[in-house]
């Protein structure tokens, strides 16, 4: 039922332009990347995709505290998805719209924060940002990672 839910949610949110990709086409963000600003530490880590799936964990150190949030990227008949895993809430999918040139968009107008989520290749850096609104009002985070391994 799960796999059903997950597959309507790609149809219904992918639109009509998106072209097939594999996971190979975002294999640029294996590897673990970290941005250190001030007191907060953000890492986050992507292992090489198999199995039509590629993990991810991003950790957030901030004060002496942690946040963890986990991810996963899936392919699934060409499509290709972000899906956030945040403990206590429910896991949120994001379907990809743009994919190649050292970036890809996921995009769920759904959700109310993000709707969007970003990454683009920047010289050796990735940059990433999410996209969304907050109290009616645009909002956007960004991260600029260097590569640690």
């Amino acid at each position: 039922m799960r796999a059903l839910i997950f597959a309507a949610a790609l149809l219904a949110a992918t639109p009509a332009f998106a072209q097939t990709r594999s996971l190979q086409d975002v294999a640029w963000l294996v590897g673990e990347w970290r941005e250190v600003k001030g007191d907060r530490t953000v890492t986050e880590t992507w292992l090489p995709a198999d199995g039509g799936v590629m993990p991810g964990v991003n950790r957030t150190v901030r004060g002496g505290k942690a946040a963890i949030e986990f991810m996963r990227l899936d392919e699934k008949d060409g499509v290709i998805a972000f899906t956030a895993i945040l403990p206590g809430q429910p896991p949120t999918t994001f379907p990809a719209t743009t994919v190649g040139d050292g970036e890809v968009v996921f995009e769920n107008l759904a959700h109310d924060f993000p709707r969007r989520v970003i990454y683009r290749q920047c010289e050796a850096d990735l940059c990433a940002a999410i996209e969304g609104r907050v109290n009616g009002a645009a909002k956007r985070i960004e991260w600029r990672f260097k590569r640690v391994r």
